[in-house]
């Protein structure tokens, strides 16, 4: 049976507790000289696509700033547009948000972007982290979680419907549904891939479904290849239903990355970048998002604390997703691992935060990625390197190339679209009624 090939894109996500910012080689997360310094590096790796994260405001943590994990950020689509420009092959993805956008505006700036391009586009929809986020825009967050779900749902339906050509082929439309009333005709040409890439984030309940239902890819997270196989299955067997077949959605969970000339020197290198993403400070302030209190006092070498998290809806940490859906179990279980393991506050939080990391000689690197593509735990992967611009240059050289000998990743690129680049199968038209998702899933059935 032919092996699969790996997909990989590079995630530029700006300034976080990942990043090791702080760093002497670490570049700027706004001069547009990075992004491109970024962007020509994975192309030169023959890499898939680019992907920007997007913040729409600056976290805060007990009513202040920190300079922990600050999200500036340019405009998405302004810096995607330009580095349209710089670049020939390699697609060009953005974190833009469905709660705080109108259909058709982002539609058509999509669609531009597409052309501007050359069919490289895609669009990462992510739904707002709450009201905080919203007090930046008129409606604020004048929707419960569940219904951002729906509204992005339908938002992701009605643009692809437009992208198709509209009701009649021609870019006129009247939609009317929970989310949207909409009138017009759509003023862009048909995009030269159809409809731009959809990506969805998010492994919940709600995000799978939706990403089976209206994505071509999904960015996710897993620490195994055990979790990464049984979130593969679940996402994969939820496609049908919805007339779709399992090449029709991409799984690529972030991943990072550590290499070495010898297994000792990597593991060496990680640690040292474990304690740079993660200094006393960060490690306290971690804590606090888990906790929901001030623990400022708590030193970082010593005990977590002794009582609960407070699991008020009120949150110290503000313009941030919460990240555990049951705050007492997950302190439990941190409490239990200190105990077990004699861990600090600190040393605890390099354990149990962060995203999965790929660690060895780039040759162990290649092999184990390979292998988690192979074994259907996914699909490829978007690399998310601790320094920036400069991270993704390592891996282009020393672990590319191996993934090429292996024959599991191109030496060219074969398509001038993502959608080629991706292998995903022509665009379709979107169904915008709970009737033409039922019709659908009879006629892929039937067939």
């Amino acid at each position: 049976m032919a092996q699969k090939q790996v997909i990989l894109g590079a995630h530029f996500p700006g300034v976080n507790n990942m990043t090791v910012w702080s760093d002497p080689q670490a570049g700027s997360q706004i001069e547009f000289a990075s992004f491109e310094r970024f962007a020509r590096a994975a192309e030169r790796g023959k890499l898939d696509f680019v992907f920007l994260a997007e913040g729409l405001r600056l976290r805060e943590q007990r009513g202040k700033l920190h300079d922990l994990d600050v999200v500036g950020r340019p405009n998405t689509l302004v810096v995607l547009a330009a580095l349209a420009a710089v670049t020939e092959r390699i697609g060009l993805a953005g974190t833009l948000n469905a709660t705080f956008n109108e259909p058709y505006n982002l539609a058509r700036q999509l669609a531009t972007l597409d052309h501007v391009s050359g069919g490289r586009s895609a669009w990462n929809v992510v739904t707002s982290p709450g009201a905080f986020t919203g007090e930046n825009f008129r409606r604020g967050a004048y929707l419960p979680h569940d219904q951002r779900y729906e509204r992005a749902r339908e938002f992701v339906e009605l643009a692809r419907h437009l992208w198709s050509g509209g009701d009649d082929g021609q870019g006129s439309f009247d939609y009317q549904g929970r989310q949207f009333t909409v009138r017009g005709r759509l003023d862009v040409p048909p995009l030269p891939q159809g409809h731009p890439i959809i990506i969805q984030a998010g492994d919940s309940t709600q995000g799978r479904e939706f990403a089976a239902r209206s994505a071509d890819a999904i960015f996710t997270r897993h620490g195994s290849l055990a979790e990464g196989q049984a979130f593969y299955a679940d996402v994969k067997a939820r496609l049908p239903k919805y007339g779709r077949a399992e090449h029709d959605l991409k799984i690529l969970p972030g991943v990072g990355f550590v290499l070495g000339d010898t297994p000792e020197e990597a593991a060496e290198r990680h640690a040292e970048v474990r304690r740079q993403q993660v200094s006393p400070q960060t490690a306290i302030v971690l804590l606090e998002q888990l906790w929901n209190r001030d623990l400022s006092g708590f030193d970082p070498d010593g005990p977590l604390p002794d009582f609960d998290p407070d699991v008020s809806a009120t949150t110290v940490a503000k313009g941030r997703t919460r990240q555990h859906d049951d705050t007492l179990a997950t302190a439990r279980q941190w409490r239990e691992l200190s105990r077990r393991e004699n861990l600090g506050i600190r040393d605890l939080i390099i354990k149990v935060t962060g995203r999965q990391q790929f660690v060895g000689t780039p040759a162990q690197v290649a092999e184990d990625m390979n292998r988690y593509v192979q074994q259907n735990a996914s699909d490829g992967f978007i690399l998310v390197p601790h320094l920036i611009p400069s991270g993704i240059e390592e891996f282009v050289e020393r672990v590319v190339p191996l993934l090429q000998e292996r024959g599991v990743f191109r030496q060219e690129y074969a398509g001038s679209t993502l959608r080629e680049h991706l292998g995903l199968s022509a665009a379709r038209h979107e169904p915008v009624t709970e009737r033409d998702v039922a019709a659908a899933a009879a006629e892929a059935v039937a067939s």
